[in-house]
């Protein structure tokens, strides 16, 4: 089931890559910018399409799923690791920065949580 969907995978990372390198020389920076999240863009947007119109087989769907839930986390750490050694190197303000963006962050959740209880009331309670 694992080795379904890997096509499609690796024709999103193919892409992102690639526009990612775009983007990067428009801006007149030497790096990929962003080209990780577009190839997951493109890996969502596809494979929404593909179920809809009905072209997606199950195992290939499971496939897909299975792909998804690794390679997100699998970027995600990815773009943390790069984060704090940008940080480190680009001194204390940085340090500063992300600290406090991470800090409310946190302080958010709460609210956030109570906002999301208080959409989903059953109608008998009310």
């Amino acid at each position: 089931m694992a080795i379904y969907g890997t096509a499609l995978l690796s024709l999103c990372l193919l892409v992102g890559i690639f526009v990612g390198k775009l983007i990067g020389i428009l801006i007149g920076v030497n790096a990929n910018v962003g080209g990780v999240g577009i190839a997951m863009l493109l890996l969502i947007l596809l494979s929404e399409r593909l179920q809809k119109s009905g072209r997606l087989e199950p195992p290939s769907e499971r496939g897909i799923i299975f792909w998804s839930a690794i390679y997100i986390p699998i970027v995600v750490a990815m773009a943390a690791s790069q984060n704090v050694l940008a940080a480190i190197k680009g001194g204390p303000l940085a340090l500063i920065a992300g600290t406090v963006s991470v800090l409310v962050c946190f302080a958010l959740v709460p609210l956030i949580s109570r906002l999301g209880k208080a959409d989903t009331t059953p109608d008998a309670e009310s």
